[in-house]
């Protein structure tokens, strides 16, 4: 499956001109703020966001939020949301607004 287009324009808008690069990951388009990925829109549907492992283990007890596998391998800092939970604005906002505050900036940057 790839990603969703829609979702990916719409975390774009939200993200402006903060994002520096968008690349091809994980099936997904993921979106590069601060020389770190904030998020993607996955080939899975919905959202990878990385969340931090703080408020890992709260998020993912969430409906339509699971952890993030890749290869076999599940994250203990990433989350998938569903895109069933992404239609409304404010919620796809948060989401994204959590992908920046879990991912600090590379250092120099």
């Amino acid at each position: 499956m790839a990603y969703d287009e829609h979702l990916a324009g719409r975390v774009r808008d939200l993200l402006g001109d903060r994002v520096e690069e968008e690349k091809k990951m994980f099936g997904g388009l993921a979106f590069m703020v601060r020389g770190r990925m904030a998020c993607c829109a996955s080939g899975q549907g919905g959202l990878l966001v990385k969340v931090g492992r703080e408020t890992f283990a709260d998020l993912v007890t969430r409906d339509h939020v699971t952890a993030m596998t890749i290869g076999g391998a599940v994250s203990d800092s990433w989350v998938h949301v569903g895109a069933e939970a992404l239609d409304d604005g404010r919620v796809l906002r948060s989401w994204v607004e959590r992908g920046l505050a879990g991912n600090p900036p590379k250092p120099g940057r």
